[in-house]
């Protein structure tokens, strides 16, 4: 199947972690804040969904969809929720504790870096 403009569209991985992570946590909004996040995610962070599924796939995901959550307090939208979330983790950075902890280099945006390390996991696993 390909969109009027003769792409294909965007084929979103699905979890592998339904009871735990990003969706265990956001419970019955997961099918709507699950393709948003993951595509908004992959922009934020340059790297690709298959790293993001990943992540979100892991504590950490469950740690995002806290933020998540928490901006729907605030405003009923997903999209809105997810940016402020994005937003939320672009603006901290790897810290000194992180790196030697996590191997992620010092200075990186958290959402960045914790993506990237999710997909260095999956390629060793």
């Amino acid at each position: 199947m390909q969109t009027p403009q003769g792409k294909d569209p965007l084929k979103i991985p699905a979890s592998e972690n339904e009871s735990w992570g990003f969706w265990g946590t956001m419970g019955g909004y997961a099918s709507i804040a699950w393709p948003i996040a993951m595509t908004e995610i992959s922009k934020a962070t340059g790297e690709p969904l298959e790293s993001v599924r990943v992540f979100l796939d892991s504590r950490h995901g469950r740690h995002f969809a806290d933020a998540v959550q928490d901006g729907l307090l605030s405003n009923p939208d997903m999209h809105q929720a997810v940016a402020k979330a994005i937003e939320k983790w672009m603006s901290w950075t790897i810290g000194r504790t992180t790196q030697r902890s996590h191997g992620i280099p010092k200075g990186l945006p958290y959402l960045t870096g914790f993506v990237i390390q999710s997909g260095i996991d999956q390629d060793c696993a």
